[in-house]
């Protein structure tokens, strides 16, 4: 789950790291108060669930609290187009911010490293633009430090990432405290991403989190329900909140045109790669899990149908908990509802595999009915390519 940068800020205030003066207006004129609050020249950003928005024009100068309504009236009930969000993320609310005097910008960051196990600070003396392009462009000005989940993040490493970023002399104790304080927001709030970018060096020697991303680990709503009252479902892909109503916690949309709805996450990851080894792309993930309940499949369905990009549907079920004949009433239900219009291709394997070819059978509808995995992702494929 993603926070706001208005949010993130909030939070990692809490842990004492130094952030602008800013207000949030939800209307031009609450950016104009805020404006005028904050002493007229200002900056006006978008608040949107998305990188690269100063490239987009969602971020903003104003030197007057009119200036700040007329960029808060250009933003507000529009959608932010972005190289992250190419679709476009609504803005509801903007950020309105003091101007602040930049001596230098530099990257902060936490994140998990699957390779190493366990989470990694990073910092860069290279901020103010997309950390990926200066791990591949200049990989030497990246510099790591791992947060061993048993002792913690040391103060050690937090001096070792501050030299290594120039943050020496009198920024050096407050950069290590800045440092410790994104380490122990990130663990103590089930962090997946927290990134400070950039990090600035003011032309009066403060340091300010100009620009901040903090995302939570969804496996950890539970305990993190402060958080999750924070979320923005308006940023979120529709179908998927659609799913997470409906109960289905496993459907992420993709950009393909083959539906898949598959039981297992390992199976289900295994078709999407058989789909594109066949040169079909996948429209999203679904892991349905053991439903052996009908009206899953048909929830399942619903969501997948309603997709506008999907042009086939590759319903895989190798039944070991899940039964294959509730999962093929499922279907018929679905396609009698008029949930799925689209082509069509079964595989079922498995817990009373012949019961399921039976009710199949006896739907009378048009399937197009596959022997194996690889035979159900070729004719998924064709069915999408010649529904073109």
């Amino acid at each position: 789950m993603k926070l706001h940068e208005y949010q993130a800020k909030e939070l990692l205030a809490r842990y004492g790291v130094p952030t602008p003066e800013g207000r949030v207006a939800r209307t031009a004129d609450e950016a104009a108060e805020a404006a005028e609050a904050l002493g007229g020249k200002v900056v006006v950003k978008a608040q949107v669930h998305a990188g690269g928005r100063g490239r987009a024009g969602g971020i903003k100068l104003a030197d007057s609290a009119d200036e700040a309504r007329a960029a808060a009236e250009e933003l507000l009930g529009t959608r932010l187009v972005t190289f992250q969000a190419p679709q476009g993320q609504p803005i509801d609310a903007v950020l309105v911010e003091e101007q602040i005097d930049v001596a230098r910008e530099l990257y902060l960051g936490a994140v998990i490293d699957n390779a190493a196990g366990m989470p990694v600070m990073i910092a860069s003396a290279a901020g103010g633009m997309e950390i990926e392009e200066v791990a591949e462009e200049h990989p030497e000005q990246i510099h790591r430090q791992a947060i061993d989940p048993i002792t913690g993040f040391q103060g050690f490493q937090a001096r070792a990432l501050a030299f290594a970023t120039g943050l020496d002399g009198d920024l050096n104790r407050p950069a290590v405290a800045l440092i410790q304080g994104l380490a122990r927001a990130f663990r103590e709030n089930d962090g997946s991403l927290a990134e400070i970018n950039p990090l600035v060096v003011t032309g009066d020697g403060r340091l300010l989190a100009v620009d901040a991303k903090f995302s939570i680990d969804d496996d950890a709503d539970y305990r993190r329900r402060d958080l999750v009252e924070l979320r923005d479902r308006s940023q979120d892909e529709a179908l998927e909140v659609e799913a997470e109503d409906a109960g289905i916690q496993n459907y992420i949309k993709l950009d393909g045109d083959i539906g898949c709805l598959v039981n297992g996450a390992g199976l289900a990851m295994a078709t999407m790669d058989a789909i594109k080894f066949e040169g079909g792309e996948p429209a999203n993930f679904l892991d349905i899990g053991t439903a052996n309940d009908p009206e899953a499949i048909v929830a399942a369905l619903r969501i997948i149908g309603a997709d506008p990009e999907v042009k086939a549907v590759f319903v895989n079920i190798f039944g070991g908990l899940a039964r294959t004949d509730v999962i093929a009433e499922g279907v018929v239900q679905a396609h009698a509802q008029g949930l799925i219009t689209q082509p069509t291709v079964v595989r079922l394997a498995g817990t009373n595999v012949e019961d399921g070819n039976r009710i199949l059978d006896d739907s009378g509808l048009e399937l197009i009915r596959a022997d194996g995995f690889a035979d159900g992702a070729q004719k998924a494929v064709q069915a999408a390519s010649g529904a073109d």
